[in-house]
C-alpha cells in the first residue's frame, strides 16, 4: 500500500488539555527586536484560533514573521507582547521547567533538516523524545507508529540507509510518538526531491485527517495547498487567509505579497 493513502494515528487527547479548548489561539501576538534604528518587529499583534484536527499552512515573503510565530506559538521564543494559549494553558504563566514539560509531552516538531541521530535506528530515533521525558517506550508501539508511516520494515535501519523522504518520515514519527496535540512543521519539504515531498504531504494529510493538528510554515503553494487554510504573513501581520487552498490560487496570493514587499523595500532605500 502506497504510505500517502495510509491512515495516521489516531491522536490520544492529552490529559493537560481542557476538553473543547482550541489547539492554539494567539491574541495580539507581538515580537521585537533591538535594532540600530530602533526596534525591528517581527509580529505586529496577530489574532488567530487554530481549531484542533486542522491543517493549517503559513506562507508569506521572506522576512514576513514566519519562523518568529511558529517559535511563539509553540513557547521556543519569547514573545514581547500579547497572548499565547497552547493546549488549553497559558504559557507566559509557565516557568522554564513547566514550559519544558509542555513541549514534550504536548508537542510534535519536525524540521526541514530531519535531525536524526545517525548512530540510532529510525526506531530508536522516533523513541527518542520518550527517552529524554524519563519514558519506557515500546518497542510494539513504536514499530506500529513506523509501519503507519510507511516504515514498519525499515525499524533497524540507520539514517544513513534511507532516503531523504523516508528520513523525514522518521522525523514525522519521532515528533508523534508522544502523541502530541499539536504537531509545528517548518519547511518540512523543503530538502525533498518532488516525489518524496509528495510522500511526506500526503502522509500529513492522512493525518490531519485522522484527528491530528498540524501547523505547516511552507514557502512551497504546492505543500500548502495539502492543508485546510493557509495564512499569509507580511510585515509581521496576518494579512490574508484563503480556505480550502489550491496551489495555484496560493502561488497568486504569494506572487502579489512578494510584488508589495519589494516594492516597499526598494522605495525605503530611496
Amino acid at each position: 500500500m502506497n504510505d500517502t493513502n495510509r491512515r495516521g494515528p489516531a491522536p490520544r487527547r492529552s490529559a493537560s488539555s481542557q476538553p473543547g479548548a482550541p489547539a492554539l489561539r494567539l491574541r495580539g501576538l507581538a515580537c521585537a527586536y533591538p535594532g540600530d534604528a530602533g526596534p525591528v518587529h517581527a509580529l505586529r499583534g496577530i489574532d488567530l484560533t487554530i481549531a484542533r484536527g486542522s491543517f493549517t499552512a503559513i506562507m508569506g515573503p521572506s522576512g514576513s514573521g514566519k519562523t518568529t510565530l511558529l517559535h511563539c506559538s509553540a513557547g521556543l521564543q519569547s514573545p514581547t507582547g500579547g497572548r499565547v494559549e497552547l493546549a488549553g494553558q497559558v504559557l507566559g504563566g509557565l516557568d522554564q521547567t513547566r514550559l519544558a514539560e509542555l513541549r514534550r509531552r504536548e508537542l510534535g516538531f519536525v524540521f526541514q533538516s530531519f535531525n536524526l541521530l545517525p548512530a540510532l535506528t529510525a526506531a530508536e530515533n522516533v523513541e527518542l523524545p520518550l527517552r529524554l521525558d524519563g519514558r519506557r517506550p515500546d518497542r510494539r508501539a513504536t514499530v506500529e507508529l513506523l509501519d503507519r508511516v510507511g516504515l514498519g520494515q525499515r525499524a533497524r535501519h540507520r539514517p544513513n540507509q534511507l532516503s531523504g523522504g523516508q528520513r523525514q518520515r522518521v522525523a514525522i514519527a519521532r515528533a508523534l510518538i508522544t502523541e502530541p496535540s499539536i504537531v509545528f512543521a517548518d519547511e518540512p519539504t523543503g530538502a525533498l526531491d518532488l516525489h518524496s515531498a509528495r510522500e511526506v504531504l500526503g502522509l500529513l494529510r492522512s493525518l490531519a485527517d485522522a484527528g491530528q493538528t498540524i501547523v505547516m510554515v511552507t514557502h512551497d503553494p504546492s505543500a500548502a495547498g495539502s492543508s485546510d487554510e493557509v495564512l499569509f504573513l507580511a510585515d509581521g501581520r496576518l494579512v490574508d487567509r484563503v480556505g480550502e487552498p489550491s496551489a495555484r490560487a496560493v502561488a497568486a496570493r504569494m506572487a502579489v505579497l512578494i510584488e508589495n514587499a519589494e516594492r516597499e523595500a526598494a522605495e525605503a532605500g530611496r
